[in-house]
């Protein structure tokens, strides 16, 4: 077992190496088509990279800053929480810029729902007019070739109004410049809506215009539409990208890109502007509203300031100024200032009651931070009673009034703040770096990396399509599959540049010239092949019933003429006897190999309106080679070679010629092969390089059996060069060097 192990697994890594030197092989015999798609999609890569438009990025700076507390101890509330919330906010900022009211204000302040284009000519138009040099301001390209319609650079068309009924709404119209800066709008139907001058209003069919700034070649046309502002906001909040420069740095970065740099300039500092101002709103409003809920508040605690200055008084009288100890001094200040405490959370309390559910975390921390200051209270009562009574109402009423006082300073003092802030003058946002452009560098396209992967795709899709090919068309290319089949190759007949020209597939001109390889140009490759043919075949003749040679294919276009028909020759040439007939009564082409009419000819002599000797031609140069044309194309074919003329017409030639070679249509095609392959001594089955399949030459074969023919082997055709494969050793150029 160990033996057979270790003799199969080399083989199966001979195998694999095989594959791959086939594969490599494949790849070098289709190199100038590889060569050519990969040029073409080179050649392409680079004009798009010339030809495209540029799209320049423009970029902004800004900071948000914490937002101060709206009450008394809330920064220090929600950093003992943790819930400073920088991720938070610079998220919800991040949403806030790209929201559609920001959005929104910079398109219609730079009035971005009218879009207009300026005709330009196909394909190479847009790269012209940037490559314009405008010398003056107002410059403005000639017309090339006349073509007027056509902007050619430095045209302009600001549009400050544009209203349109419904009807018209993202339907493109057209601007036509006139002169003197007037112009006219027409619809897509080419119907005149209205006239108008630059800087007046202009109205007419529902539109009403207004043109800021003209400046084009008379006749020069723009596209105008009025687009949907829904639909204009939502495209370019998808455009501008917001994100977050570091974790918890407040810094945002904002971007836009366009073909126009300076319109995407203007894009995002509008888009910052509006964002720093509608900051700038919301904390006027949030301050509004805190600033109504502080001046609630203040009443109620100036008239606890003032019930608590009343209750002291009245107790210091009572009791003759009693003093507090110094022990109740300490508690004094102690509990003061957990009271404050609580006080200042039971306000902030009260303003998350109306922002927040009880269930919110905030909320939920909020009352736990006060039940912790309420036991620290109840701590401090507990001392409290054990000092004397005076003592300790007079600590009360000292309390009470120390913390109606102390929140009574804070509300004021967050009063005169919040009105501050209510001003709308200052915000939690700021522009740090306003939108600027590089013009001078475009961030697309990317050329060099256009070209490298436009160059990488169309080598890989070349490779992929010649491997698809190669997968989809699995025609034979070595001889050793055919004497897989049990049919040995008697010859390998390898292609010409000749052969190419003038019958690859069989097609023949019919321009009354000989198109024998053998006789135009006897030293071809192709024709020593089917030299090597005529001896293989002089030794497999010596135990045939007789010297009749039948010469077929599988399927059209395998070359059996061609291979015929210099068969025949060479062996004229050799100085035998030879007759060749076209028993492809269809589409038989011989004819025009030897440059002669197709009739008279063999369905003439089946018919019996001709005898053979009549219907046997001679060639010029080759006495030795007799041939007798298809003739005309009868209805019957097949029947006429299953007639007793037939087997007459063999009989009688028999005897004349030393070996008769006939020239059948595909036996896969039609029976006429079969029925004359029983007058045959000799059955060849010619099979072409690339083009017959394996399965196809199986059946073809079996089609002989089934009708009790046996074929003596086959021919393989039109063989073409590889750089790895049969062809690629088998055959080498043997000439003479005189």
């Amino acid at each position: 077992m160990t033996s057979i192990d270790s003799r199969s697994n080399p083989g199966q890594e001979a195998a694999d190496e095989i594959d791959l030197r086939q594969l490599l092989g494949t790849l070098l015999d289709h190199k100038w088509w590889i060569a050519g798609i990969t040029g073409a999609f080179f050649a392409a890569s680079v004009a798009y990279a010339l030809l495209a438009t540029p799209i320049y990025r423009a970029d902004a700076v800004v900071q948000v800053e914490s937002k101060m507390p709206s009450l008394p101890g809330l920064a220090n509330f929600t950093q003992s929480l943790g819930m400073s919330g920088r991720s938070a906010e610079a998220t919800t900022e991040i949403a806030l810029i790209t929201s559609r009211s920001v959005i929104g204000a910079a398109v219609d302040n730079l009035h971005l729902d009218v879009q207009v284009e300026p005709n330009r000519f196909p394909l190479i138009g847009a790269s012209i007019a940037r490559r314009f040099d405008a010398k003056g301001l107002d410059a403005v390209a000639a017309p090339w070739l006349g073509m007027n319609r056509f902007g050619w650079g430095g045209e302009r068309l600001d549009v400050f109004q544009l209203k349109v009924p419904d009807r018209l709404v993202s339907s493109e119209m057209t601007l036509i410049a006139g002169p003197s800066e007037t112009y006219q709008l027409l619809d897509e139907d080419g119907n005149k809506l209205l006239e108008g001058k630059v800087g007046a209003v202009a109205e007419g069919a529902g539109i009403q215009m207004q043109v800021a700034k003209l400046r084009a070649n008379e006749g020069a046309r723009f596209a105008v539409t009025k687009l949907r502002h829904l639909s204009v906001v939502s495209g370019l909040q998808k455009e501008v990208t917001a994100s977050e420069s570091g974790k918890d740095a407040g810094i945002l970065r904002l971007g836009y890109e366009n073909a126009d740099p300076l319109l995407a300039q203007s894009f995002l500092q509008q888009v910052a502007n509006a964002y720093v101002r509608q900051n700038v709103e919301r904390n006027s409003a949030e301050a509004t509203a805190q600033l109504a809920f502080v001046k609630e508040q203040l009443p109620n605690v100036r008239r606890q300031v003032d019930q608590a200055q009343t209750s002291l008084s009245q107790y210091q009288t009572k009791a003759n100024s009693v003093d507090l100890t110094l022990q109740t001094k300490g508690l004094l200040d102690q509990e003061v200032a957990v009271e404050t405490s609580i006080q200042q959370l039971r306000l902030q309390q009260a303003e998350m009651d109306r922002k927040f559910t009880r269930d919110h975390p905030a909320y939920q921390a909020l009352m736990r931070q006060i039940g912790e200051l309420e036991g620290r209270k109840s701590g401090f009562q507990n001392e409290v009673k054990r000092l004397p009574d005076a003592q300790q109402e007079l600590l009360k009423l000292t309390r009470d009034l120390q913390v109606s006082n102390e929140m009574y300073t804070s509300l004021l003092g967050q009063a005169q703040q919040l009105d501050v802030a209510r001003a709308g003058t200052v915000g939690n946002v700021r522009i740090v770096d306003a939108a600027a452009v590089d013009d001078t560098s475009p961030v697309k396209p990317k050329k060099l990396m256009i070209v490298l992967i436009g160059t990488l795709v169309g080598g890989f899709l070349s490779i992929g399509l010649i491997l698809l090919r190669q997968m989809i068309n699995r025609g034979i290319e070595d001889p050793a599959q055919i004497e897989e089949l049990g049919l040995p190759v008697y010859a390998s007949i390898p292609t010409s540049v000749t052969q190419k020209n003038d019958s690859v597939r069989g097609s023949f001109k019919g321009d009354g010239k000989v198109h024998l390889l053998a006789v135009n140009d006897p030293a071809d490759l192709a024709i020593e092949a089917v030299r090597s043919l005529r001896t293989s075949l002089h030794f497999a003749r010596l135990e045939a019933k007789n010297n009749v040679v039948l010469i077929s294919g599988s399927s059209p276009n395998a070359g059996k003429t061609f291979v015929s028909s210099n068969l025949a020759a060479v062996i004229a040439q050799a100085g035998q006897k030879v007759l060749i007939i076209d028993a492809d009564m269809r589409k038989g082409t011989l004819h025009k190999a030897l440059g002669v009419t197709q009739t008279p000819g063999l369905s003439d002599v089946l018919v019996g309106n001709l005898s053979v000797e009549d219907a046997t031609r001679t060639l010029d140069g080759l006495p030795g080679l007799n041939f007798i044309p298809r003739g005309e194309v009868p209805p019957n074919p097949s029947e006429l070679l299953m007639h007793e003329n037939f087997t007459n017409l063999i009989k009688k030639v028999e005897g004349l010629y030393d070996i008769i070679i006939i020239d059948t249509p595909p036996i896969l095609a039609v029976t006429d092969a079969a029925v004359i392959a029983h007058h045959a001594g000799t059955c060849l089955l010619v099979a072409r390089f690339g083009l017959n399949q394996q399965r196809e030459l199986t059946l073809a074969k079996k089609r002989f059996e089934q009708n009790n023919v046996r074929l003596k082997g086959a021919i393989f055709n039109a063989v073409e060069r590889r750089a790895v494969g049969y062809y690629s050793y088998g055959y080498y150029e043997y000439k003479s060097t005189q």
